[in-house]
This record gives C-alpha cells, sequence and structure tokens, in this order.
C-alpha cells in the first residue's frame, strides 16, 4: 500500500492534498512528492512542516519547498544554506535577516545568478555578491544597485565574464568602445546591445563576428555588405550568411 502511494504521488505529486492524514504525515510518502513538486510540502501534516530534520530532506531535493516550511525554519541558516544550494531562487522565501546575510546569498547567487534579486538592498549593492551572481547569470545585473550598472570599472569587469551583461549597463557604457569591445570578445551576441554608433564600428564589429559569426546580424547596414566582415563572419560560422546584405 505504502508503495503505491509513493509511486502515485512521485506520478501526481500534488495527489497528496487529497491522500488520508495518514500519508500526509509520512515522511517516504511526502518527501517523494517534493522530489516533484515543491509546493507538495503545502499539504504535508503540520508536524512535518515544523520538522527540522525532514525540511532539511525536503530542501536537498527541491530547495524551493522553503516557501512551505514553518516560519521558524525559514530563519534557520543551516536550513536555508540546503535550500539555496539545490536552488538558488529559494532565497525568495528566507527571512528578511538571512536575505542579507552575505555567505547565504553568495550561496545562493552562485547556484543561480538571478537569486540576487531577493537580496537585501545593502548586498546587492555588494561588489562580490553582484559579480559573483553575474559570473553564474549575466541577467543578474538587472538586478544590482543602479551604482553598479553605471560603474564603468564593474561593468568591464562584470562583461569580461559574461558579455551579455551589457544588456543592463548604462546607456552610457553601451556606447564606451572598450566596455563593449570587453564585451563582444567573450560573446560576440553582445554586440546587439552596443549603441548603433559602435555597431558601426569596424574594430568593435570585427572582434564580435570573430567571437560569434551571427553576430553580424546586429551589425550596421554597411558592415553587413562588406566582404571582409562577411568573409570573417562566415569563417567562424557559416550561417552568419544569412545576415550578410
Amino acid at each position: 500500500m505504502l508503495f503505491r502511494s509513493v509511486k502515485a504521488v512521485c506520478i501526481l505529486p500534488l495527489t497528496l492534498e487529497y491522500a488520508s492524514e495518514d500519508l500526509r504525515a509520512n515522511k517516504d510518502v511526502v518527501l517523494a512528492a517534493v522530489g516533484q513538486k515543491a509546493c507538495a510540502l503545502k499539504f504535508a501534516s503540520e508536524e512535518l512542516r515544523e520538522d527540522r530534520e525532514f525540511v532539511l530532506k525536503a530542501v536537498q531535493q527541491n530547495g524551493r519547498a522553503l516557501r512551505f516550511a514553518s516560519d521558524n525554519l525559514e530563519e534557520d541558516r543551516e536550513v536555508v544554506m540546503e535550500a539555496v544550494q539545490q536552488d538558488g531562487r529559494a532565497l525568495k522565501y528566507a527571512s528578511e535577516e538571512l536575505r542579507a546575510n552575505k555567505d547565504v546569498v553568495l550561496e545562493a547567487v552562485q547556484q543561480d545568478g538571478r537569486a540576487l534579486q531577493y537580496a537585501s538592498e545593502e548586498l546587492r549593492a555588494n561588489k562580490d555578491v553582484v559579480l559573483a551572481a553575474v559570473g553564474q547569470n549575466a541577467w543578474a545585473l538587472e538586478f544590482a544597485s543602479k551604482e553598479f550598472q553605471d560603474d564603468r570599472e564593474f561593468v568591464q569587469a562584470a562583461v569580461r565574464q559574461n558579455g551579455l551583461a551589457l544588456q543592463f549597463a548604462s546607456e552610457e557604457l553601451k556606447g564606451d568602445r572598450e566596455v563593449v569591445i570587453e564585451a563582444v570578445k567573450q560573446n560576440g551576441d553582445a554586440l546587439r546591445y552596443a549603441s548603433e554608433k559602435l555597431r558601426g564600428d569596424r574594430e568593435v564589429v570585427m572582434e564580435a563576428v570573430q567571437q560569434d559569426g551571427r553576430a553580424l546580424k546586429y551589425a550596421s547596414n554597411n558592415l553587413k555588405g562588406d566582404r571582409e566582415f562577411v568573409l570573417e563572419a562566415v569563417k567562424q560560422n557559416r550561417w552568419a550568411l544569412t545576415y550578410a546584405s
């Protein structure tokens, strides 16, 4: 009977909502359900949601199960650490105090850079944290303080790790030749976020198409029709010919 219950919640984890009280208090059944769907923990018995040892196992399987743990466990550093190591965005469900804890937030953003959006305002302005987040996911720069999006030295460091971080730089830095060159050297596709002027700059576009020939798509019309650039782009990726004019 227990085997069939475990098998059922593995296939349809939300059936736990309609299970008997005994099954909703059964650790094996609930863990099987949580492994498939974090919100299954919502239907576990109150006793299990307050059981520290059990919740530790649950968040190791699915970090976002933290959302349905008891409030006091969302304040538990070890439980939250386990959750964000499994899924960085579980940081969203941690206590305010732990979202302001640098060690916890670093673990979260190293697992998923987008977790930066749930960090405290102070840590979204911390260089170590933001660089770690952007290095994991370029889109994390979107959640950094505006100060960093305007900071030339920081944006250069960020685009060296992930050129696509250029998307969230200030307009001024999208028009900064050195910054854009750093970005397209790392990822040619970053050319799409450069200023119009730089998308017509021979050196910038050459760096971009040498890294990814398909970046020709974002070059100015003049350069799309320039034989030298088209040949260089096609040499890197034959499909780049699609973007020649």
